[in-house]
């Protein structure tokens, strides 16, 4: 028997591949909901996404939503959409492409000129912090405008707190970026081409609803993990009044529960996995009458604002009138100690000093993202028990490719 604990993305997903492979398995789930932090509501006659607003339509991607019958569910994004850059008083468009990057005025003339001595800077160093490495290689304005916001977006992170051998390196091997990353974009034709994004019907919680349905009883919600306990080759998994005997257990929850769990029998681990540290992020929606098209907007580090971006779905998949605004991350931590009405104010606030245009909030979220920063240079003196396994967006690549891939390894890793 194979537990998986957990029922977010990763636990549901690594279920699915279990069940695709004959094993023996059952997926714990302690809310009573599946999903973890992929939740959509409908609020005021719209749908409400938390979490991820999207999904990207990799390969994998499409195939999962084709295996659990979610084809027809899908809102694809235009394909014309801007991404924007709040600087300097003004939304400004992200280029895609070398020739777009040129005449732009997202950044000046100087900014440009420098960036053509990055192919004859040093490539990565594992030991360097993301900011250091793209400041040397793309200059302190392209970082702070560009890369800072969208990569440190990604995370709520500040790229000053990462390494790029914890958090960058596996991404520029997926690009086969050696030592310049300009030449290997030139050599594509110069122009960056993300797969379609996507949203479904009814949000994004759509997926591991479908998902659920197809691990049928072999999911279990309401049904919390309570303690792990070592019996000769296998593992007492303790629920409230149950234990199941398990030969495997893959811990899938966030950092906090699974250093929870592993306390009792390896707390040398345990205290590893307690020392992750998350990011704050306040999630606010708001309703806004505006003539804005794109994707969004991200905020330049140069700039003094809580917000750090804000999800254009009126013009993304054509839910009227909606945003999402994120505020908060590494660089602002306060948001942590703000009630809603004053997170509320604040993203209204500012989404007016961006845009121009007034709006009204529809709800407010606070969430914890893992922060991939220094402190996890850590797991690098990780031990786990045998039997005891970790899938899990603080482990490998976050993101739902990421999730999938990591749930195809664990079930090798598994013999399933």
């Amino acid at each position: 028997m194979i537990v998986v604990v957990g029922g977010g993305i990763t636990g549901l997903t690594l279920g699915l591949e279990l069940q695709r492979r004959g094993a023996d398995y059952t997926v714990l789930e302690a809310s009573d909901r599946p999903g973890g932090v992929i939740r959509s509501r409908e609020v005021e006659g719209r749908i409400l996404d938390w979490g991820p607003q999207r999904a990207r339509l990799t390969a994998a991607v499409s195939d999962l939503v084709d295996e659990v019958g979610l084809r027809d569910e899908i809102i694809p994004a235009a394909p014309d959409l801007d991404l924007f850059v709040y600087r300097g008083g003004r939304l400004r468009t992200v280029p895609f492409s070398a020739g777009a990057f040129l005449t732009s005025d997202v950044v000046g003339f100087a900014a440009k000129l420098r960036l053509m001595w990055e192919p004859f800077t040093r490539g990565a160093d594992p030991a360097e912090s993301v900011a250091d490495y793209f400041r040397r290689k793309l200059g302190r304005e392209v970082y702070e405008t560009l890369v800072a916001p969208l990569y440190g977006g990604l995370y709520a992170s500040d790229p000053a707190d990462m390494r790029v051998g914890l958090s960058l390196l596996h991404v520029l091997r997926e690009f086969r970026v050696r030592r310049s990353m300009l030449l290997p974009l030139l050599r594509r034709g110069g122009r960056i081409r993300p797969p379609t994004a996507c949203t479904f019907r009814r949000g994004m919680e759509s997926l591991p609803r479908a998902i659920a349905r197809e691990l049928g009883g072999h999911l279990r919600t309401s049904s919390p993990v309570r303690r792990l306990e070592r019996s000769g080759r296998t593992w007492r998994v303790h629920l409230d009044g149950e234990v199941i005997e398990a030969a495997n257990v893959v811990l899938t929850t966030p950092a906090p529960v699974a250093a929870e769990l592993l306390g009792p029998s390896a707390p040398d681990a345990a205290a590893i996995v307690g020392t992750l540290r998350y990011n704050p992020l306040a999630v606010v929606h708001l309703e806004a009458d505006t003539p804005l098209r794109g994707l969004g907007f991200q905020v330049a580090f140069t700039e003094a604002l809580t917000l750090r971006g804000v999800t254009f779905n009126d013009s993304l998949f054509g839910r009227r009138k909606l945003y999402t605004a994120y505020l908060g991350g590494a660089r602002h931590p306060e948001v942590a100690g703000m009630d809603d009405s004053t997170v509320a104010d604040l993203a209204v606030a500012e989404f007016r000093e961006c845009t121009g245009y007034a709006a009204r909030p529809l709800a407010v979220a606070h969430e914890r993202m893992p922060a991939w920063d220094v402190s996890w240079s850590a797991l690098a003196g990780l031990s786990l028990p045998d039997g005891i396994h970790v899938a899990a967006n603080w482990w490998s690549r976050p993101g739902l490719p990421g999730r999938i891939a990591e749930a195809r390894r664990t079930a090798r890793a598994l013999g399933a």
